[in-house]
């Protein structure tokens, strides 16, 4: 809750120095201008669906760099279905996520079943699935017309991609928090031997893990190509996977597992979109995005740590005492 608390105070602060900033140049504020917060949420909203999946794998003890590639990927096969095969893309879209559940379970088995390591693993998708979709198509971008609702459609003048979001987190922070099964993925990323000796089936949780992480990643893909109306292979989804794990970690999920919340990955994305829109709006060039990105991840992962040792020699303390 503590690190939660922190991240929701500093989102805060940077609203409030965006704000601040454009009251003294321009004497007033565009952050909270109608079009910038739907644009905002909609931003918000893709990034938080496929963030959430990350997390997931994450704080289960594992990492997935395919992330990116899946909804580049996916977008290369939702468009190839409509134009090429006269399809619907209301009845593609359930094939695009059967795919992703098939991918997360051979993530899943390999992982568990040999024994690799998931960076590799998933690296190797993020390499197959980028060739795959610049292959079936040449490597040429690909328009899809007709099929916008969902990436710029509104619910009650809020944006579809973020009532999405929102919903999917509902979702998956109850199954986390109010199920066993969410119980045991906490505790498979603390220390997998012992959960392993309790009888509980150590590899079918984290493949489930991977499932949804794909799953996630998939639906952010379909959403991705409805938002844009068009795909490039080589560059949709290109380090999306990045942002992913930026996120989930701003949001207080330990990269060694058993820690983090939904919420708290939400507002990671929250921040790192209202970073990038306030990047724009004070007029700083996005050339400067990867660093930030860069600073984040490295920023999250010294914190995280420095919390750790903390309490490590709390912990100490503690026990010396009594």
């Amino acid at each position: 809750m503590r690190k939660i608390l922190g991240i929701a105070l500093l989102l805060a602060g940077l609203v409030a120095a965006i704000c601040a900033y454009q009251l003294a140049k321009d004497h007033h504020v565009a952050f909270f201008g109608f079009n910038n917060l739907s644009n905002l949420a909609q931003r918000i909203g893709i990034l938080g669906i496929y963030a959430i999946g990350a997390g997931i794998v994450i704080l289960s003890g594992g990492i997935d760099l395919s992330i990116g590639s899946v909804i580049g990927f996916t977008g290369v096969i939702m468009v190839m279905c409509v134009t090429n095969l006269h399809l619907s893309p209301w009845l593609v879209a359930p094939g695009v996520i059967a795919f992703c559940v098939l991918l997360g379970f051979w993530h899943g088995f390999l992982i568990g079943r040999f024994n690799l390591q998931p960076f590799i693993v998933t690296l190797c998708s993020l390499l197959l699935l980028r060739g795959l979709a610049r292959g079936i198509c040449g490597g040429e971008s690909q328009r899809l017309q007709g099929f916008g609702f969902l990436g710029n459609g509104a619910v009650l003048r809020i944006p579809v991609p973020f009532v999405i979001m929102i919903a999917l987190a509902l979702i998956v922070s109850f199954f986390m928090n109010f199920t066993v099964y969410g119980r045991y993925l906490y505790a498979i990323g603390r220390n997998p031997e012992a959960v392993r000796y309790s009888g509980i089936k150590v590899n079918r949780m984290r493949t489930a893990a991977y499932v949804t992480c794909a799953v996630l990643a998939g639906i952010a893909g379909i959403i991705s190509v409805s938002y844009t109306g068009e795909v490039q292979p080589a560059s949709a989804g290109l380090m999306f996977e990045m942002w992913a794990i930026a996120a989930a970690v701003l949001g207080g999920c330990s990269l060694r597992g058993g820690e983090g919340s939904v919420l708290g990955v939400i507002i990671g994305a929250a921040l790192i979109k209202v970073m990038y829109n306030g990047i724009n709006l004070i007029g700083i060039s996005t050339e400067w995005e990867w660093a930030v990105i860069g600073v984040v991840i490295l920023g999250g992962v010294i914190a995280d740590a420095a919390y750790k040792q903390r309490s490590a020699k709390l912990a100490a303390k503690h026990a010396a005492k009594g």
